[in-house]
């Protein structure tokens, strides 16, 4: 697996989130693994399968770029859960 952290690999669509009154945007998989991993656990306990899933298809993404739209989906449904868009 290569590093996930660092992958230039865009995502199908750029997410747009609001924290602690900053605008944050999310455009690769690199990105969406540091946001998603930068909150802790605890934080996303409610929502630990939906993180989990996010995190095996960012990281399948980050191997082969044509998985981008399954990372892209999984993010859009860990983010509209949590009420992050």
């Amino acid at each position: 697996m290569s590093d996930v952290a660092n992958s230039t690999t865009p995502l199908k669509a750029t997410f747009r989130i609001k924290m602690n009154g900053e605008s944050v945007a999310i455009a690769t998989v690199g990105q969406a693994w540091r946001f998603i991993n930068s909150i802790s656990a605890v934080e996303w306990m409610e929502f630990r399968s939906l993180h989990s899933d996010a995190r095996a298809a960012l990281e399948a993404a980050a191997d082969d770029a044509i998985r981008s739209v399954q990372a892209t989906d999984a993010l859009r449904m860990l983010f509209v859960r949590a009420r992050l868009l």
